[in-house]
């Protein structure tokens, strides 16, 4: 049964500096790293490219295939996912 720290703070233009700290809060509230997703944009999980030459000691990156998600990169994908629908929710809210 959902309690009330799970509704999303609701928006209003005359107490937006209020409400964006609640909803920094709620979003930290789900997962530590939200935050981290929604202002610093898409996230792009990567793996050591082992077919490349190491270069000076360290190892080229390229990006994994969904097929290679371990259960952390699926959850990192999730996140990323519903930081994209916030970064969409908030440039409508902005533009009114």
């Amino acid at each position: 049964m959902p309690t009330s720290h799970n509704k999303i703070p609701m928006f209003s233009k005359e107490e937006y500096d209020d409400w964006k700290i609640r909803m920094q809060a709620h979003l930290a509230a789900l997962d530590d790293d939200m935050w981290f997703f929604i202002t610093d944009g898409p996230m792009k999980i990567m793996k050591a490219n082992t077919a490349m030459a190491i270069t000076a000691g360290a190892p080229q990156w390229i990006e994994k295939t969904k097929l290679e998600y371990t259960p952390e990169d699926k959850k990192k994908a999730n996140l990323d996912n519903v930081a994209n629908n916030t970064r969409r929710w908030k440039k409508t809210c902005s533009a009114r």
